[in-house]
């Protein structure tokens, strides 16, 4: 946990866990809203909804709370995938979500921009993120795009746009399950 504006973990190198804080810069609450007040504080400490990881000193990013169901409802954060991803030498950019499947629920998909002149083959990514990432987290799709991936004003890579055409149609269509927001 933050002490004093200090970043700093406690977990184990390479485990997962919640970025809090609390200090005189945290919010105090949300207006008129209690009980959404009390499930976001914790012992004094602000739960942000980050997901972090603790490496070489460091905390990485993991991305938000957002899961995919992906493998029988085994949770696979995107931003973790994608981290693995951003460490091999060809990608140059790379999102992360999940796919239906009728056998899973959902799967892994990666879509992916490789820096130029660099080739790699989508069986050539899965095995380097064997490396790093549980079999389940491994992307068991991979698109490659010559093109760079669609983006907010401020650089965000716009995964609703990315996912549409594989969830146009559905029940849980784009837009409709909070849990698959961009």
């Amino acid at each position: 946990m933050p002490r004093r504006g200090r970043e700093s973990w406690e977990g184990d190198p390479g485990s997962h866990g919640e970025l809090v804080a609390r200090g005189a810069n945290v919010m105090r609450g949300y207006w008129n809203k209690p009980e959404e007040t009390a499930n976001a504080f914790r012992d004094g400490f602000f739960r942000t909804g980050d997901r972090i990881s603790g490496r070489d000193g460091l905390l990485l990013r993991l991305g938000s709370n957002e899961r995919h169901d992906c493998h029988g409802r085994e949770n696979v954060y995107s931003g973790e995938v994608e981290a693995v991803l951003y460490g091999h030498p060809a990608v140059r950019e790379a999102a992360v979500f999940g796919i239906l499947d009728p056998q899973w629920g959902e799967l892994v998909m990666a879509c992916v921009v490789l820096k130029p002149g660099m080739v790699l083959k989508a069986d050539d990514l899965a095995s380097y993120s064997l490396r790093f990432l549980a079999n389940y987290k491994v992307p068991r799709r991979v698109e490659f795009s010559d093109a760079k991936l669609p983006k907010s004003g401020s650089g965000k890579i716009l995964k609703r746009i990315l996912r549409e055409r594989f969830w146009a149609h559905e029940e849980r269509a784009v837009g409709l399950a909070d849990r698959l927001s961009a």
